[in-house]
């Protein structure tokens, strides 16, 4: 398994991180979001929508399951975001046929699609997707942890690219001198 274990001290920090993280984000990307209640799924979701330049608020669709950002091409977006969230799926009789009626994969070539609490229902929209882990420590201190599986996902997220994507603040410090990349590249390295 792949971990990068950044560390984010606050609710803020995890939306600016989500931010960054559009700007290695296409459309048709799939990202599969897990952690526990509390954890920054959602702000990290909004970070995300900032960063494409969608309309609106984003906020947790947890008892509407889908939303759809259209992108706002005043603020630079020309990306739509589908934020979905399964945490009520869980309990159905057959969460994945719930998840099916929710057409996820109508939009998902030419949307991001961002799904909280999905592990083991939305895999089989894209063989290709970046599972995101968070984590909350009693501290508040967020740790995120990127899981590519297929496609380019460990390519884009090695690339040094990345981290001159992230300027602002010491994200580029925090990323560049950490020893996450060299982890990432031996873990997604064939044997």
């Amino acid at each position: 398994m792949t971990t990068t274990g950044i560390r984010l001290s606050t609710v803020e920090e995890t939306r600016a991180f989500g931010e960054r993280l559009a700007a290695l984000l296409c459309p048709g990307d799939l990202l599969l979001l897990t952690g526990p209640l509390g954890a920054g799924k959602t702000a990290l979701v909004q970070g995300i929508g900032a960063g494409l330049g969608v309309l609106g608020a984003v906020t947790s669709p947890t008892f509407v399951i889908a939303r759809v950002h259209r992108p706002d091409p005043a603020r630079g977006g020309t990306v739509p975001l589908v934020h979905a969230d399964a945490y009520r799926l869980g309990d159905a009789a057959d969460p994945r046929a719930e998840i099916d009626d929710l057409d996820l994969d109508a939009s998902a070539d030419d949307a991001v699609t961002v799904v909280e609490w999905g592990a083991g229902l939305v895999e089989q929209l894209n063989d290709e997707y970046l599972a995101v882990r968070i984590d909350r420590l009693d501290d508040d201190t967020r740790v995120i942890d990127l899981v590519p599986h297929g496609g380019d996902w460990a390519a884009r997220l090695k690339d040094g690219d990345w981290a001159t994507r992230l300027k602002d603040g010491d994200w580029a410090t925090r990323l560049k001198d950490g020893d996450w990349a060299a982890r990432l590249k031996k873990a997604t390295e064939l044997p």
